[in-house]
């Protein structure tokens, strides 16, 4: 006799997932500096460290992707488990950089493989608008977590705690996702779906090639700031973890909200003016301290809420023939940048730092100098995506008129 399948305990654990998910993010991201001080790494060395993290990813988020329908979404579940556990334990005990770059590894791997089975599971879990509407749910515990990580952070940095302490924090949300998929019955993926070779050959498209290209600078302009808000914002005059808590909380609302609105306005129009909010939020964000960063990341928020959402979504209409495999691997593309770019910014921290230096500021004057000039290099990612967007846009208009 075949088990029924509890579709709302599948979901809430799914949930739990990606709050883990969300967590080995934003505490990770509030115990950089504690991390480096404690056991003397440099921000080159933390960049690789974060790099492991976003290398994770999507290895395990293609992979599950291409063997979903083959494994079924409980292995995959049960293998991120594993991962999950055994980094943040590693992690909980590493005594130096090596012990580090595998553990973050790992737990880059357990969150690929939650976003791998999560998404199709629910899918398959539900229909018509529930489905929808259960997407959208999941998918807001992704900043939604990181606002509940970033305070957590804050309160035991605030109070002396150990950074270890903060990584025991992560195995809450991981035993508690644990329980509730334990015994439970997992849907069958649905067979035939998908071609894959069919989904290959359509992404062999300029245009997708295109919006890959893209996809790899919006995710670094995303990820990059939130990741090293901690060493970047340390001596601003604010808390680097509430302006994490604040991007990511306005992340969470206008993703949550702004659905159907932002499906019935151009998409390409969306995605520029993202790009352009994105350059005036970092602009402020470089030149300003004290409570006007709070401003600053108000704007920064309104141009990377949309990126993710509104690039995937790009793809899904213009190009419906890539497939989920296409989504994935667009997803994927864009954490793979992620990764790559991480020990670049740790490096521009350290050359800007040297840089102040050498005009005779010392401490944390150094330090906030080094920060803003880091800021300012990272604009150079949505201002790229500003003059591709226009283009993008132009070329719509061409393809329709032609059309």
């Amino acid at each position: 006799m075949s088990q029924t399948i509890n579709a709302n305990r599948l979901f809430y654990a799914s949930c739990f997932a990606l709050i883990t998910t969300a967590f080995s993010f934003s505490i990770r991201a509030g115990i950089l500096t504690q991390l480096g001080a404690e056991l003397s790494l440099d921000t080159v060395q933390l960049g690789h460290i974060n790099q492991m993290w976003f290398l994770g990813f999507p290895i395990s988020m293609i992979l599950g992707g291409v063997f979903y329908s083959a494994i079924g979404p409980k292995l995959i579940m049960q293998i991120a488990l594993v991962a999950h556990t055994i980094g943040i334990l590693m992690t909980i005990y590493a005594t130096g950089y090596d012990t580090l770059l595998i553990s973050t590894l790992l737990i880059g791997l357990g969150n690929g493989c939650t976003e791998a089975a999560c998404n199709p599971m629910i899918a398959d879990s539900y229909s018509g608008l529930d489905f929808n509407s259960k997407l959208n749910r999941f998918h807001m515990w992704f900043p939604g977590g990181i606002v509940i990580g970033s305070l957590i952070s804050k309160f035991m940095t605030d109070a002396a705690m150990p950074w270890q302490a903060q990584i025991w924090v992560i195995l809450i949300p991981t035993a508690i996702y644990a329980v509730l998929f334990y015994g439970q019955a997992f849907p069958k993926p649905r067979a035939g779906a998908e071609n894959a070779l069919d989904s290959f050959k359509a992404m062999l498209n300029p245009l997708y090639i295109f919006m890959a290209a893209c996809m790899a600078l919006t995710a670094i302009s995303e990820f990059g700031p939130q990741q090293w808000v901690g060493p970047i914002l340390a001596k601003a005059g604010a808390s680097p973890m509430l302006i994490l808590a604040l991007v990511t909380g306005l992340m969470a609302v206008g993703r949550y909200f702004a659905g159907p609105i932002i499906h019935r306005l151009n998409t390409v129009g969306v995605l520029l003016g993202s790009a352009i909010f994105g350059v005036i939020g970092l602009y402020m964000m470089s030149t300003m301290d004290g409570s006007m960063l709070y401003v600053a990341a108000v704007f920064f928020a309104l141009g990377i809420c949309y990126f993710w959402p509104n690039m995937l979504g790009y793809v899904s209409e213009t190009m419906p023939q890539t497939g989920a495999l296409g989504l994935s691997i667009l997803g994927g593309i864009g954490m793979f940048s992620s990764s790559m770019f991480q020990p670049i910014i740790g490096a521009w921290i350290q050359e800007n730092k040297v840089a102040a230096e050498a005009t005779g500021l010392a401490g944390d004057a150094a330090d906030l100098a080094a920060g803003q000039a880091t800021l300012s290099n990272m604009m150079l990612f949505p201002a790229i995506l500003i003059v591709a967007f226009v283009g993008l846009y132009f070329f719509g208009k061409k393809v329709n008129h032609s059309a």
